[in-house]
């Protein structure tokens, strides 16, 4: 008999290597450029654990004329059922979409668009049961009511939700840990869009550590994060902790550097 499949169980992953004009990528604020070499590093690292979680990992060659392509999550969003190609809500970042395209279409026997509006990955968290859309600087909502139509066609249901003010994308806030437990931030979950699961807080201080990424049996959470890190160790899951410090110059966390899915049904 099949086990239940789960929102975090996944076989597939598509990433892309950093050009070196990842170093002026997008920044909400006035951070530093990133080292290339570190970021490189963090890159692989991230790759390793990937596949060391069970996952089959292409990596896609670097667009240097698109600084912020490393971040392969917000131009696309994939499932078992299909893939669905995004827009990004950057004007410097549409050119992705398009980029990445060809590949999803061979890997995908369907492969849908958005009809009008902006979206970008960052801005979904896929549960259990839906696929909770973020309204953002970079989602908009006629954006998000088309991706609700496009999952509809996949069988999926979905549900606009808020990002906080000031929060760059709604999973820079938080991420599923596991089918009932979500990781967030004191501002996210008090807006109470969580309130049919249970949360486990990050400490004030460590709200980067929200963007977490289970993969299977493991949680992926970005280094210098003690305070979240004994969290969820006390909760009992398995983590891995990666080097974040150079991709975060870049406003990016784990969840942004690949699509990730399930390409086919477990014993």
């Amino acid at each position: 008999m099949a086990k239940p499949l789960r929102a975090f169980d996944f076989d597939s992953a598509i990433a892309r290597k950093p050009g070196a004009s990842v170093v002026k990528g997008l920044r909400a604020g006035g951070q530093e450029d990133p080292d290339f070499e570190a970021v490189v590093a963090e890159h692989d690292a991230y790759l390793d654990a990937l596949r060391d979680a069970g996952v089959e990992v292409q990596v896609l060659e670097p667009l240097e004329a698109f600084p912020d392509s490393i971040f392969v999550e917000d131009p696309a969003l994939v499932f078992q059922e299909g893939a669905i190609l995004l827009r990004p809500g950057v004007g410097s970042r549409e050119g992705e979409t398009a980029a990445i395209a060809p590949v999803l279409r061979d890997r995908f026997g369907r492969v849908l668009e958005l009809a009008s509006g902006y979206v970008d990955g960052g801005d979904i968290l896929t549960t259990s049961d839906r696929v909770m859309i973020g309204l953002s600087a970079r989602t908009d909502r006629d954006g998000a009511e088309s991706l609700m139509s496009c999952l509809a066609e996949l069988g999926r249901k979905g549900e606009i939700v808020q990002t906080p003010a000031n929060v760059l994308h709604f999973k820079s806030d938080c991420s599923l840990i596991d089918d009932t437990t979500i990781l967030s931030t004191q501002r996210l979950a008090e807006s109470g869009v969580f309130s049919d699961f249970e949360t486990l807080i990050v400490p004030e201080g460590e709200e980067g550590a929200a963007n977490a990424l289970r993969i299977n049996d493991h949680v992926f959470l970005g280094e210098g994060f003690p305070g979240t890190s004994a969290l969820l160790e006390r909760a009992g899951y398995k983590l891995v902790t990666l080097k974040t410090s150079e991709i975060a110059k870049i406003d990016a966390g784990l969840s942004c550097m690949s699509l990730r899915w399930l390409s086919q049904s477990q014993p």
